[in-house]
């Protein structure tokens, strides 16, 4: 495999961005991904970025937007390898579903991993290695016999509905405890 076609950020300086100065490079390393996708496909439309993605997911590119959405959280806490893999990730995305016929294609194709390969020459991964700790919070919690649960809001909100969980190891029903900070969480 080729080395990546877009350079590497300086690790260092990345490191010591402010919140305003990490959300303008975010901006420029898209800039620079769509730049090298015009190179083979001239009518590209710039993607708007917006960092607004909450939960476990990096980023998205969000077609009926118009452009490319990126988790804030992971991004502060992952600056290097969020620009040198989520962003030309997602840049592919919006590329393939802008060539003739990319909106029936698969999202991690054979087309996507193609531009994956050989326009960025990134390994194409579909998912990224981050800790989601912070980024995907689980305040409500919940018990059963063996151990203390974390739900999200909208799990929370299924089960206020409703729903009922079940506890993998040992079968029992989970039970609300409320909100709190987790001392042994799984």
């Amino acid at each position: 495999m080729s080395r990546p076609a877009l350079p590497d950020p300086d690790p260092v300086a990345l490191a010591d961005l402010d919140r305003k100065a990490l959300h303008a490079a975010l901006h420029e390393r898209v800039a620079a991904a769509w730049r090298l996708c015009r190179e083979v496909h001239p009518g590209l439309p710039l993607p708007a970025v917006w960092c607004d993605l909450r939960g476990k997911c990096a980023g998205q590119a969000h077609f009926g937007r118009g452009g490319l959405r990126f988790n804030p959280v992971l991004y502060a806490e992952n600056r290097l390898a969020f620009l040198v893999e989520v962003v030309p990730h997602e840049m592919a995305h919006w590329l393939v579903h802008h060539l003739e016929e990319g909106h029936l294609t698969r999202p991690h194709g054979r087309e996507w991993q193609t531009v994956m390969r050989e326009l960025f020459g990134l390994v194409p991964r579909t998912t990224h290695r981050f800790d989601t700790g912070r980024a995907s919070p689980a305040p409500h919690r919940y018990t059963c016999d063996c151990r203390e649960h974390a739900f999200s809001a909208r799990r929370h909100a299924l089960v206020r509905q409703g729903r009922r969980y079940r506890c993998r190891h040992c079968a029992q029903t989970l039970v609300y405890l409320g909100m709190g900070v987790f001392e042994n969480s799984i």
